[in-house]
């Protein structure tokens, strides 16, 4: 599963997607999807963040932008 590394050197969030194994960004896609439709029934969940609230808009797009690049260069599994 991929892991957020915080470090002084400051990635963006397209270069991390970019950055993961095919299994990694299938499963970041499949978490955020599930957060997703956790926050949207206002449901609780263990980890909570105070102030966070709301996912990172551009999450869902980049995964699927990703994954159209790595289809269309024969790249995924």
């Amino acid at each position: 599963m991929g892991q957020f590394a915080i470090s002084d050197d400051s990635f963006t969030l397209e270069e991390q997607i970019k950055s993961l194994g095919d299994d990694e960004l299938l499963d970041f896609w499949e978490e955020t999807q599930h957060l997703t439709r956790v926050m949207a029934a206002g449901q609780d969940f263990p980890g909570d963040l105070p102030g966070d609230e709301t996912m990172h808009p551009e999450y869902e797009r980049l995964i699927l932008q990703e994954l159209q690049v790595r289809s269309s260069r024969g790249e995924l599994r």
